[in-house]
C-alpha cells in the first residue's frame, strides 16, 4: 500500500468531516479490515525488528498505539498490521456509557493538536473482552481501565478492581487511567491517600489474580502532565512503595498556553498532539530522575517524528506510544519511528 497518499489524499478527505464522524468512519473501516484477513494483509506494512524486554514482556518494537483510539477493541488486528509493537485498547469502564455531550472532539490544525472531552464513551468491559477474544492478534495487548461517571468517587476503587478482574486473563498488561480530565474529579485519585489506597487495593487484587490464573500481568498507571513537582514526587514515592510495574507519562493537558489564538482554544477537554510534547517530556524527565529506572516508563505526548521519539527515550522512556500524531501523519509515522528508534 502506498502510504504517501495519506497526507496528500486520505487525510484531506477525512479532515473535511466533523472530527468524531471521521473517527467513527476510520474505526468502522479498521474494524471491517480486522475481521477480514485479506483486507488486513492489504493495509499491512513491514517494519524493522527492534525487540526489547520491558516489564518482563517481549516487545517486537517499542512503538505502541496509545489508548483512546480503539476504545472497545474493535480493530486490534488492523492496527497490529500497521506495525505497532504493542496496542493499548480502552479506556473501558464496568458498565457501558455514552460519554459527554456532542460536540466533544476538535482539531487544532495549526498546531497538529486535538482537544477531546469524550468522557470514557465505551460499550463496557464485557463487550471489550468479547472483541479481544475474537481477535487473531497474539502480540502485546494493554487494556486501559477506568471508572464509570455515575460511580461516586468514594466507590472508585470498586470500579477499577472490577475491571482488573474482568480483563486480567486477556491482557499483557493493564493500565489504570486516573488522569483523564474528562471524568469529573478523576484526577483527584492521583493525590495522597486516594492514590495510595487505590494502588494498594489493585496490587493486592493483582497478587490474587496472579495465583488464580498462574501468570503475572503487569499493572501500569497513567498520569497527567498537569502536576506540580511535589505531586510528581509524591506519586513516584507511592509507586515505588507499592511496586507499580510501569508508568505512562502522560495523558492530555488542560494547559492552553501553546495554542493561544488558535482554533478551539476555549473548548474544554484534554489537549493532545504536538502542543503537549514539551510538557509531557518535562514530566517524563522529572519522573525518571526520581524513579531512576526502578520502574519502566512509557512516554506519550506529541511524538510526531523520530526526533521527538528520541527525546522521549533520552528522558527516560523505555517504550513510546502515539495517537494524535498518527491521525495527522498516518501509518508512515509508525514505520519511521520504528526504523529510527535508538
Amino acid at each position: 500500500m502506498y502510504y504517501g497518499m495519506y497526507e496528500g489524499f486520505i487525510r484531506p478527505c477525512i479532515f473535511k468531516l466533523d472530527p468524531e464522524t471521521a473517527h467513527n468512519l476510520i474505526m468502522k473501516s479498521m474494524s471491517i479490515a480486522s475481521n477480514n484477513e485479506f483486507l488486513t494483509s492489504l493495509i499491512s506494512q513491514k517494519v524493522p525488528s527492534r525487540p526489547c524486554k520491558v516489564m518482563g514482556l517481549d516487545f517486537p518494537n517499542p512503538v505502541g498505539l496509545a489508548a483512546g483510539l480503539d476504545k472497545n477493541g474493535e480493530a486490534i488486528d488492523a492496527f497490529a498490521a500497521l506495525g505497532f509493537g504493542f496496542i493499548e485498547v480502552g479506556t473501558v469502564t464496568p458498565k457501558p456509557q455514552p460519554g459527554n455531550d456532542l460536540p466533544r472532539l476538535f482539531r487544532v490544525i495549526p498546531a497538529e493538536g486535538i482537544i477531546n472531552r469524550m468522557g470514557f464513551n465505551n460499550y463496557g468491559v464485557d463487550k471489550l473482552i468479547e472483541n479481544v477474544k475474537k481477535s487473531r492478534y497474539d502480540g502485546i495487548l494493554g487494556i486501559n481501565i477506568g471508572k464509570n461517571k455515575i460511580t461516586p468517587m468514594e466507590k472508585s476503587v470498586d470500579d477499577y478492581l472490577y475491571c482488573l478482574e474482568k480483563v486480567y486473563d486477556y491482557a499483557s498488561y493493564v493500565t489504570v487511567n486516573i488522569s483523564s480530565p474528562n471524568t469529573p474529579n478523576l484526577r483527584t485519585l492521583q493525590r495522597g491517600d486516594s492514590l495510595a489506597n487505590l494502588v494498594k487495593a489493585l496490587k493486592q487484587k493483582q497478587a490474587e489474580l496472579a495465583k488464580r490464573f498462574g501468570k503475572y500481568v503487569p499493572l501500569v498507571v497513567k498520569i497527567a502532565p498537569d502536576l506540580t513537582d511535589d505531586e510528581i514526587e509524591s506519586i513516584c514515592n507511592t509507586f515505588l512503595e507499592y511496586e507499580v510495574d510501569g508508568i505512562i507519562a502522560t495523558n492530555t493537558t488542560l494547559d492552553r498556553k501553546v495554542i493561544e489564538d488558535m482554533p478551539h482554544v476555549t473548548e474544554a477537554g484534554g489537549l493532545s498532539g504536538c502542543p503537549v510534547f514539551e510538557k509531557s517530556t518535562e514530566v517524563l524527565n522529572k519522573i525518571n530522575s526520581i524513579i531512576n529506572k526502578r520502574i519502566p516508563i512509557i512516554g506519550v505526548g506529541g511524538i510526531d517524528s523520530p526526533l521527538a521519539a528520541r527525546a522521549k527515550f533520552e528522558n527516560g522512556a523505555s517504550l513510546i506510544q502515539v495517537y494524535s500524531a498518527f491521525i495527522y501523519k498516518g501509518p508512515k509515522l509508525i514505520k519511521d519511528l520504528v526504523t529510527y528508534c535508538p
